[in-house]
């Protein structure tokens, strides 16, 4: 299991590098086009209405081609009108709404806790379709306009959230964090996440054109802890609300799309609820 894990990580990073150094835009666009539309196919899959239907992969599908086409315009040396009205449309409505959400919706739900039964399986299938919107636009206005090593520096803040967060837990995690959603996390683990996102914040931020240091160019010092710290915090909500939607459907993996790491949406659900607020918090 441990090998195939190995693997699976191996080549996952292998294609993120290849498509971050490509001389063209596209190759990265085109995976977070698939990634978002494997990922929504999955969480449809945990709270559709009806399980066992055919919906959730037509509907992801559908969406993933929406997104292409969206990319493609966005994309074109000369935008449409159109498409720079949606561009507005999406950053000036729809992400502050999915992050209102997140912070305010999906945090209720997780701290609730109630992972017995299925339930609400329409308003948490039509907030799918939204947070994949969101998360997908973030990231691919934010690699258009920043590059590849703002993106990775994003990114790596939930990485090392989500490291520092198991091994502190396994060390010194002694109180739960949310028992009926995900019993192996504790508040020191989490707590050992937070703190490892903001010295990431704080190194990366010696580096020019990273996420880092675009913070500290808009933001105060003490500014930059607090986005810092619940950006971290968001990070452990996103990977809690999809423990308790997948103890709600009854199954431990979204998907088994990635041998030994489960499907898609189990590896960007931390970043869900980040990449929308942090595109907010310093525009592009």
């Amino acid at each position: 299991m441990l090998k195939q894990r190995v693997i699976t990580a191996v080549a996952l990073l292998a294609i993120l590098l290849g498509t971050l150094l490509a001389p063209s835009l596209w190759p990265l666009v085109v995976l977070l086009t698939v990634t978002a539309g494997c990922a929504l196919w999955e969480w449809l899959r945990l709270t559709w209405p009806e399980p066992d239907t055919r919906w959730p992969a037509g509907l992801a599908v559908a969406s993933a081609v929406v997104l292409f086409c969206i990319a493609y315009f966005w994309l074109e040396a000369d935008p449409a009108g159109w498409a720079f009205a949606l561009q507005a449309g999406i950053n000036r409505w729809l992400l502050p709404a999915v992050v209102g959400i997140w912070v305010f919706g999906a945090t209720a739900l997780v701290m609730q806790g109630q992972s017995s039964k299925r339930s609400g399986g329409l308003a948490l299938s039509l907030f799918a379709f939204a947070a994949m919107v969101a998360v997908w636009a973030a990231l691919v206005q934010i690699f258009i306009a920043r590059g590849a090593w703002y993106l990775v520096s994003l990114m790596a803040l939930i990485w090392f959230a989500d490291i520092a967060a198991y091994f502190t837990g396994k060390a010194f995690g002694r109180h739960k964090l949310a028992p009926r959603v995900s019993p192996g996390k504790t508040w020191e683990g989490a707590v050992g996440g937070v703190a490892a996102a903001t010295l990431w914040i704080w190194i990366s931020s010696f580096w020019a054109g990273s996420f880092g240091a675009e913070l500290y160019q808009k933001w105060p010092w003490w500014g930059v802890v607090l986005v810092s710290v619940f950006l971290a915090a968001l990070s452990i909500v996103g990977d809690l609300f999809e423990s308790l939607l997948k103890r709600r459907a009854g199954v431990k993996d979204s998907s088994q799309l990635l041998p030994g790491h489960g499907g898609a949406y189990d590896r960007i659900d931390a970043l869900l609820p980040v990449a929308p607020l942090a595109m907010l918090m310093t525009g592009i």
